[in-house]
């Protein structure tokens, strides 16, 4: 057991600390107590972090109070901690204590493995998620398995709140949506939130996800796309035309423009420098999205949000039905997403009993399997575009007159810019009630409806440029 545990480096560096306070916070930074090995060097460190918290000296007199006020002090430990040679340079040794801690933790899963298998008798699946689990916190070296008490939880809050308040006015707490108006009525999503994006077939369920991946890995973020309907190309097509205002059809065919060429040569090189990672297996299951997403993350700790396009198409165990399942995959999206501490976003189908009612926005109880995702879920937001409907009933009442014979005419245009409703039916921390946004139906592009309207001249007919009046128009950041 000696290799996974360095006594005098341990030393060395708490001794650091006190011979130097000033070093604290960026040791503090790259070490906790249950790193070092000795119990006494733990309660050392502890009781550091807690003068440091009060502002109060870290040094021998404050410890040694510290110490014995809390039963854990321990004379000669201390001796020999304060006869150590002070070091100049800690990072060395901060690798190797980092590294023997890592040793232990890795020693003793060695043993909770054998215990859940010949023990427990758990299932190979069930044991195959608590290991890929526990490696992932070793990874990042921080296990949260014993109770938090009243002190930890209460100084955590502080420090939040003092995080908060240091970004003055800002709604933004969580990460960005990418609109204004939706950060205003959520603040962002919550590191660790489930969030349900719903909606019907054509109202834009996937190209609004695509917007936020967009403004997300423009901001030098990372988003996780677990595409299992749309190939990756696919995916990035659409990404182009949101970006370049190209019409996405016209990048189908490769039917542009020189000046659109560049524009899409440029808007290429810049995607491609991005950290967009997409899974276009087709195939998934909670398993399959644990592992995968706890690799990516460990490896690329930059990516703030996953993307789940979309629920319904995962797959589960299929032993006792598909509510079931939904409920197995929802819960464990849910855990994931704590586990992480990073929102995954999770698209999903709604119910067909909505086009049976005259007010066709959507309520909770669309959702398909219901039940569990509106439990798991910490916002729950639908997409609505009545421009959708209308333009169905208007076809319906052009057939019906078809077939009577009659004639109809039509009241419905087909605009290039629609109405978009995003109504949250349910946020855990925050209000429900409606968002406004309009969507450029040629780029599947959604922008915040209090910015004006993007002024683009396409030319779809022909490659002559059309003459364009002298008008000032403020231009949108897309």
């Amino acid at each position: 057991m000696e290799n996974t545990y360095n006594i005098n480096s341990e030393r060395a560096v708490l001794s650091a600390i006190i011979f130097d306070p000033e070093i604290y916070e960026e040791i503090a930074s790259k070490l906790m107590a249950h790193d070092f090995y000795l119990p006494f060097h733990q309660h050392i460190f502890t009781a550091m972090e807690e003068l440091s918290r009060e502002e109060k000296p870290i040094d021998e007199e404050f410890l040694r109070s510290r110490l014995t006020s809390m039963g854990k002090f321990d004379e000669v430990a201390m001796l020999d901690l304060l006869s150590a040679n002070p070091i100049s340079n800690t990072a060395a040794y901060l690798t190797e204590i980092k590294a023997k801690s890592s040793k232990r933790l890795l020693a003793t899963l060695a043993t909770e493995i054998k215990k859940f298998v010949i023990e427990d008798d758990l299932p190979a699946e069930e044991v195959m998620n608590l290991v890929e689990k526990k490696l992932y916190e070793i990874t990042q070296n921080n296990t949260n398995e014993d109770f938090r008490n009243s002190k930890e939880i209460t100084m955590a809050m502080m420090d939040e709140i003092n995080r908060l308040k240091a970004m003055g006015n800002s709604k933004l707490i969580g990460v960005d949506t990418g609109f204004e108006n939706l950060n205003d009525k959520t603040s962002g999503f919550g590191k660790g939130d489930l969030v349900i994006i719903a909606a019907r077939p054509s109202m834009g369920k996937t190209a609004l996800v695509l917007n936020m991946a967009l403004k997300a890995i423009e901001r030098n973020e990372g988003v996780a796309f677990f595409s299992l309907e749309m190939p990756a190309e696919q995916l990035m097509l659409r990404l182009l035309s949101i970006k370049t205002s190209i019409p996405l059809q016209k990048l189908r065919v490769g039917d542009l423009m020189d000046g659109q060429w560049s524009q899409l040569s440029a808007a290429t090189s810049e995607l491609s420098q991005r950290k967009l990672f997409v899974d276009d297996g087709g195939y998934a299951t909670i398993h399959h999205i644990r592992s995968k997403l706890r690799k990516l993350k460990t490896q690329h700790p930059e990516i703030s949000m996953a993307i789940i396009d979309y629920l319904q198409l995962m797959s589960g165990d299929g032993k006792e039905g598909r509510q079931q399942e939904v409920s197995e995959i929802s819960r464990g999206l849910k855990q994931l997403a704590r586990e992480l501490q990073m929102p995954i976003v999770a698209l999903s189908q709604l119910n067909r009993g909505v086009e049976s009612r005259d007010n066709k926005r959507p309520m909770l109880s669309d959702l398909r399997e219901s039940g569990a995702i509106e439990q798991d879920a910490d916002i729950i937001l639908f997409v609505y575009r009545d421009d959708v409907y209308r333009e169905a009933q208007e076809k319906e009442k052009e057939m019906k007159a078809k077939a009577n014979g009659t004639e109809y005419t039509s009241s419905f245009k087909n605009k290039s810019e629609e109405e978009t409703e995003i109504i949250i039916g349910k946020q855990r921390n925050g209000p429900t009630g409606t968002v406004d946004l309009i969507f450029h139906k040629r780029f599947t592009r959604f922008v915040d409806a209090s910015i004006s309207p993007a002024f683009e001249t396409v030319y779809e007919d022909a490659d002559i440029p059309m003459k364009e009046t002298n008008i000032n128009i403020d231009m949108p950041q897309i």
